[in-house]
């Protein structure tokens, strides 16, 4: 079962989290901070990764605890359902394309936490989030969640639909690289036996 639960409770959140690898992208997120919830069901739904959220947080100063420290609980949750990752594929990539945007994910679930991050808004602002929360995001999930992860906008004009395909694009690599690979089903998929 490559299922897993994370509560973080801190002075500025309260945070639990269910995932299951094995799902069919069903999510049930709440967050306080609409835009992110729509993300997050964004990332569960293309990835098929259920996700369950609830986060209580100090949205009355910014939602900027909110977004970061779901990003650590959802790293620390994969990081616990995959185990030794023994028999995943381990990598995975897309070239996501959603009307004007055009984004390109590539990740490596190595546990050597990396985060390359070539994308730019041209607002600041998406309804009332702060866009700059979404390289928050990406960079705390990478961190807890051991990932190598690079992403960079190719092409793009409306800062929701980057935002949207940038989510989407690391949904469907991370998608590829939980997966079980067949070939492969009883090893751990490095030279070093170990990941």
């Amino acid at each position: 079962m490559r299922n897993a639960k994370v509560t973080r409770s801190t002075a500025e959140t309260d945070i639990h989290v269910v995932i299951d690898l094995d799902g069919t992208g069903q999510y049930e997120c709440d967050t306080g901070v609409g835009f992110f919830d729509h993300m997050l069901d964004q990332l569960s739904r293309h990835s098929l990764i259920d996700i369950t959220v609830t986060c209580k947080g100090d949205t009355f100063i910014d939602d900027h605890h909110s977004v970061e420290d779901v990003g650590i609980a959802l790293g620390q949750a994969l990081t616990k359902a995959l185990g030794d990752k023994r028999g995943i594929r381990r990598y995975g990539d897309c070239h996501l394309a959603m009307d004007d945007s055009l984004v390109r994910a590539a990740l490596d679930l190595s546990g050597r936490p990396f985060l390359v991050w070539n994308v730019d808004f041209p607002t600041e602002k998406i309804g009332s989030f702060d866009t700059e929360l979404v390289r928050e995001f990406f960079q705390a999930f990478s961190t807890h969640g051991g990932i190598t992860l690079h992403v960079d906008k190719l092409h793009g004009l409306n800062s929701h639909h980057i935002a949207e395909a940038a989510f989407k694009a690391v949904a469907r690599a991370l998608r590829t690289a939980v997966e079980s690979d067949p070939r492969k089903a009883d090893a751990i998929p490095s030279t070093k036996g170990t990941l």
